[in-house]
């Protein structure tokens, strides 16, 4: 199988189906996933905050050390189309994966749509300049970073 991406794979291609290329263009930069989230014990509600991983560049929205992201992050969840179905309820609504998963269509600023890599960031669906290191808050404090998006 070649590492080119098939034309519209986004909408064609089961995504067991995907090859690695494909699996890893469906991201669309956005860093969400890269937000400590609080899972709350009375209900299972999960929030999202503003705290996001160490390893998360804050402008570019991507994974500083993806490739070995797991040796210093190791509960990092390694998203895979095994893991999703465990996982999805944990994934932030506009992210391509799940929207994949449920069956939905991907927003038009993902950049696999608008052929343009920071159409996320235009279009305000990243959490590029406003996330704050986990490193910088005491996880006591998260509570006070919770965010209105919802996953």
């Amino acid at each position: 199988m070649t590492d080119a991406l098939r034309p519209q794979f986004w909408d064609t291609i089961p995504l067991n189906e995907l090859t690695q290329p494909e699996w890893e263009a469906l991201c669309d930069g956005c860093g969400k996933c890269c937000l400590n989230k609080i899972e709350f014990e009375d209900d299972n509600e999960i929030v999202f905050t503003r705290v996001a991983c160490k390893l998360l560049d804050g402008e570019t929205c991507r994974c500083k050390s993806y490739d070995n992201r797991r040796d210093f992050v190791p509960d990092c969840v390694q998203l895979s189309p095994e893991t999703l179905p465990n996982i999805v309820y944990w994934i932030p609504r506009t992210c391509a994966y799940r929207l994949r998963y449920e069956g939905k269509k991907l927003f038009d600023w993902h950049p696999l749509i608008s052929g343009d890599p920071n159409s996320v960031h235009k279009a305000k669906a990243s959490v590029q300049g406003w996330t704050v290191p986990e490193t910088q808050v005491p996880e006591e404090d998260w509570e006070d970073y919770i965010i209105a998006e919802k996953p």
